[in-house]
């Protein structure tokens, strides 16, 4: 069975996305696009088979010249989550229209490696709920945004997390990574 892993940047203040980032203006994020953390997350993203992200995630894109359609990760699957967004599937990237929840349970029997949520924090927080997700990794960046895109969407879960490894970069990032433990 393929395991989902949700390897997402996120604020002390846990949210995945700021108003600057909702505007389209990430010269005015607070969140941190340099630095030592960014080879590797370059890197542990080969790791995965494919990338699975909601309309917003994928949308995100549309600002750096991608097109409705193109991955945004060259060499990954896409599945791209999305009622209102409007293009034809292709062989690298495949819209989702219907149950997120039914596909993705499918998608992880089907499998057997890693498959990564990179985001969406609705579509996280619905598949939290349903016990899809197996590991957090987190690049906790070192601000507080006091507003944004939540890790989990308007899901308010209670956890029980494992902490399996630990890494701190010289410009304030960490990088927790954690088995969840459902009950």
């Amino acid at each position: 069975m393929a395991e989902l892993v949700y390897h997402v940047a996120v604020s002390l203040d846990n949210f995945i996305a700021d108003q600057a980032m909702l505007e389209g203006d990430i010269n005015h994020s607070f969140f941190l696009f340099e630095g030592e953390h960014v080879p590797d997350f370059l890197s542990d993203i080969q790791h995965y088979e494919a990338v699975l992200m909601g309309s917003k995630t994928y949308e995100f894109g549309f600002q750096f010249g991608a097109k409705p359609g193109e991955p945004g990760y060259k060499g990954l699957k896409h599945y791209i989550f999305s009622s209102s967004l409007q293009f034809e599937s292709n062989e690298e990237v495949e819209l989702i229209e219907g149950d997120a929840v039914a596909f993705i349970e499918n998608l992880k029997r089907q499998g057997d490696g890693k498959l990564w949520l990179c985001g969406g924090g609705e579509l996280a927080g619905t598949l939290l709920k349903h016990k899809l997700i197996d590991q957090l990794v987190l690049k906790v960046n070192p601000v507080i945004i006091g507003e944004g895109i939540p890790l989990f969407g308007s899901v308010k879960p209670s956890l029980k997390l494992d902490l399996v490894e630990m890494k701190q970069y010289p410009n304030g990032v960490l990088k927790p990574t954690y088995n969840i433990i459902y009950t």
